[in-house]
């Protein structure tokens, strides 16, 4: 099946060849299993320090030296642990005590980072370019790598049909919740080599650029919406039966 290949005007220039790649089943489950894989990846492992909320001052030092209860002095009621140390014990070792231990602390042995299958994810890439290409054949011509000009980006996908710019008289209020779900991320531009679109397009609501080499299931497809849009380069779109064979795929 032959693809038609648009200008930056959006007129029809040539056509060219479909890959084979884009007759992909759309498997949504495996594209879900990858989004929910990229998502752990960002995950920054935590962890506490292992003598917070111990290290005070409080002396607790034998029966007569000892405070009662009713002299501003914290006592352990739950859990109804005997400590040593006075007859308070060491309150201070009691999560539900004030200042006290914090209650099952983050660990840094924690697995959070979910790990998946290289040939799974490929799949599922491939699984995303398809369905994102069906929903609109969108193809470009290499020169929208070029566009240097916010105002252009806006302009070409303006005539193409995919983006609208949101109106400049909305109050802040609603600008922040209504407008920004109603403009999230749908549109992904997918460039063969950066020649200054990043910069141009960077700053729209709603759309990603990505280069061929950084192309992930997430970025197509975030959340696994089905309803997400891809415009391709001409020289973006014959690298995508090769995609596969990249060594630059690390997966954790």
């Amino acid at each position: 099946m032959a693809l038609k290949v648009l200008s930056k005007e959006c007129k029809e220039q040539k056509e060219i060849a479909e890959p084979m790649k884009l007759s992909y089943p759309y498997k949504p489950w495996l594209i879900n299993r990858a989004v929910v894989a990229e998502n752990t990846w960002k995950l920054q492992p935590q962890g506490h320090y292992l003598l917070a909320g111990m290290q005070t001052t409080a002396v607790y030092v034998g029966k007569m030296h000892a405070w009662r209860t009713g002299r501003h002095v914290g006592r352990a009621i739950r859990p109804r642990e005997k400590l040593a140390e006075g007859a308070l014990g060491k309150v201070r070792r009691i999560p539900s005590a004030t200042t006290g231990k914090r209650a099952s602390p983050h660990l840094v042995e924690k697995r959070q980072k979910e790990r998946i299958n290289k040939t799974e994810y490929i799949n599922a890439l491939y699984s995303a370019i398809s369905k994102t290409f069906s929903n609109r054949k969108i193809v470009m011509e290499d020169a929208l790598e070029s566009v240097g000009k916010t105002k252009e980006v806006n302009k070409i996908l303006a005539q193409l049909g995919v983006w609208k710019e949101p109106s400049k008289h909305i109050r802040k209020g609603v600008r922040r919740h209504s407008q920004i779900k109603r403009y999230s991320h749908v549109l992904t531009i997918v460039v063969k080599e950066d020649k200054g679109i990043t910069k141009a397009a960077r700053n729209i609501p709603g759309v990603e650029i990505c280069t061929v080499d950084s192309l992930s299931v997430g970025r197509l497809m975030p959340g696994g919406s089905a309803k997400s849009v891809a415009i391709w380069t001409e020289s973006a779109l014959k690298e995508i039966d090769s995609i596969g064979n990249k060594t630059n795929i690390r997966l954790v």
